[in-house]
């Protein structure tokens, strides 16, 4: 009896848990879907009654967030498959090979993960802007890569040291050279852990704005994140139109959610794979 009550007690918790992490993500698609004079009323509307997709078409009108789709989609997508790589060879490198300063560079690895962003602002923005790769597309992605690499390598290096080698080992016996029995035996395994990286990675990079306001500062050349902010100040120089403001966070909030509807049936084990073997 005492099991059952605490087994309900947990569930109702859990579930008064997922309503309040939620109604965030609810009351901002709510409220995409109201007119600005229904919002500053005193009045809470909970449900989109008499509701419509006006402000998300007056978001779409907006020329700006095409083009900061754009940059975003690109910058993204670029860092993913340039950490993915990178990453994927570092922790190949550290898993499967005994080399000198090996032990040197997974430390290194640890200690730039504690460097603070903030404080290589300054720097960054100089060297860029010596190489003329301010408002670059390239440069943004090499500084998002830069940053995201480290712990991706970190992550990976727990998947890939948790395949054992043996299982390539046999292959090999089987008549595989080393680099057929890799690909056709161990890569597959390591679907997951790159699930996962790339999870993390795309998160990093979309969602990134400080160092985007340093290094984008021309209108062509922002990002969602830095657009949005452009869009709010705009709307508060006259009456802020908070139904238009919701309407363009619901929108960037949209590719984050089709990748993850992508990835969600490997993500789960991507997320808890990594700790099997360190």
């Amino acid at each position: 009896m005492r099991t059952k009550l605490a087994t309900y007690s947990a569930g109702i918790l859990a579930l008064a848990a997922a309503v309040i992490w939620a109604f965030p993500v609810y009351w901002m698609l709510n409220s995409s879907l109201l007119p600005n004079t229904t919002l500053q009323s005193t009045t809470p509307h909970f449900l989109p009654l008499g509701g419509s997709f006006d402000n998300f078409k007056a978001v779409l009108a907006d020329g700006g967030f095409v083009r900061a789709l754009g940059v975003s989609l690109t910058v993204t997508l670029a860092t993913v498959l340039v950490c993915l790589v990178v990453a994927f060879l570092g922790a190949l490198a550290i898993s499967r090979f005994r080399f000198r300063g090996r032990k040197s560079f997974i430390l290194a690895l640890l200690l730039i993960q504690m460097l603070p962003a903030e404080g290589m602002f300054i720097a960054q923005y100089k060297m860029f802007s010596s190489l003329n790769m301010l408002n670059s597309v390239i440069g943004l992605t090499v500084l998002y890569a830069a940053a995201v690499v480290p712990f991706t390598i970190w992550m990976l290096r727990g998947f890939v040291a948790g395949v054992p080698v043996e299982l390539e080992e046999a292959a090999m016996v089987d008549g595989l050279s080393r680099t057929q029995a890799f690909l056709r035996i161990t890569f597959p395994l390591l679907a997951p852990g790159l699930v996962a990286s790339g999870v993390y990675a795309f998160l990093q990079a979309w969602n990134e704005f400080t160092v985007a306001l340093v290094v984008m500062t021309e209108e062509q050349s922002k990002t969602l994140p830095l657009w949005l902010r452009s869009f709010i100040q705009a709307s508060a120089t006259r009456e802020t139109d908070w139904g238009m403001v919701m309407a363009a966070s619901t929108l960037v909030a949209v590719p984050v959610i089709i990748f993850f509807l992508l990835v969600q049936s490997r993500m789960s084990s991507g997320l808890v794979g990594g700790a099997v073997k360190g």
